[in-house]
């Protein structure tokens, strides 16, 4: 039977902590956590087991790429806690297909086997759904429940962090989030383009397959003295 949420551990080390406890302590937080508790107890199946997984994985100060996803994958067995990533052996989503389309395009870089991408968040890329928990079946059935605001105060955070960082805002839910970024005023450098949804990956205004956003990040995280790769071995 595929990994569900049955409790979350909410602690997440140094630097995300002191957000993570002060959303916990608002209304937002408890509004959430009675939901959880609440949908749990009539067996509501709920993904990602470990919601807060990418906040363990990419710690703050480790930071130096961001990708704002929207929803966790909502089909049995494919949410495991990072946007856009699946579990090993699991098929790969139209989306991340799309991913690694334009991973091979603009780097040359040839296809993963897996669809897990762990290794890029242990080089630092927060890979950030701004919902993070989702209903079997059910897509958005957490949305706008009070996950934003946890999660729009992560990615605050990160530009708050002077540390030069790449902001990857791939569809409108995503750009919705630019002026957390601009706010902060640090001079990062954020790049949009369409969702590499299959349904907006090569439309206009800013298709994805053709962004060129994984070369870019590198090369200018490189010009600012930080060694990146996309490799995910």
């Amino acid at each position: 039977m595929p990994a569900t949420l049955s409790a979350i551990d909410w602690q997440v080390g140094d630097g995300w902590q002191p957000l993570v406890d002060a959303w916990r302590a608002s209304a937002e937080g408890q509004r959430i956590e009675a939901l959880l508790r609440e949908r749990l107890a009539t067996g509501a199946a709920i993904y990602p087991a470990d919601p807060l997984r990418a906040l363990r994985l990419t710690p703050l100060a480790s930071v130096r790429v961001v990708i704002v996803g929207q929803d966790p994958y909502h089909g049995p067995g494919q949410a495991e806690g990072l946007a856009f990533s699946v579990p090993a052996g699991q098929k790969l989503p139209p989306s991340l297909r799309n991913i690694f389309k334009e991973l091979l395009r603009d780097l040359g870089q040839q296809p993963a086997i897996s669809g897990h991408l762990s290794a890029w968040a242990r080089r630092g890329v927060l890979m950030l759904n701004t919902s993070l928990t989702v209903e079997d079946g059910a897509a958005g059935s957490h949305a706008k429940k009070g996950w934003e605001s946890l999660t729009d105060a992560l990615i605050a955070a990160t530009a708050k962090d002077p540390a030069p960082k790449v902001f990857l805002l791939w569809g409108a839910h995503a750009q919705a989030k630019a002026p957390l970024v601009e706010a902060a005023g640090h001079g990062h450098l954020v790049l949009e383009a369409n969702h590499p949804s299959p349904l907006s990956a090569t439309r206009g205004p800013a298709p994805f397959i053709g962004c060129g956003h994984f070369s870019t990040a590198r090369d200018w995280l490189k010009g600012q003295g930080v060694d990146f790769e996309w490799s995910l071995d």
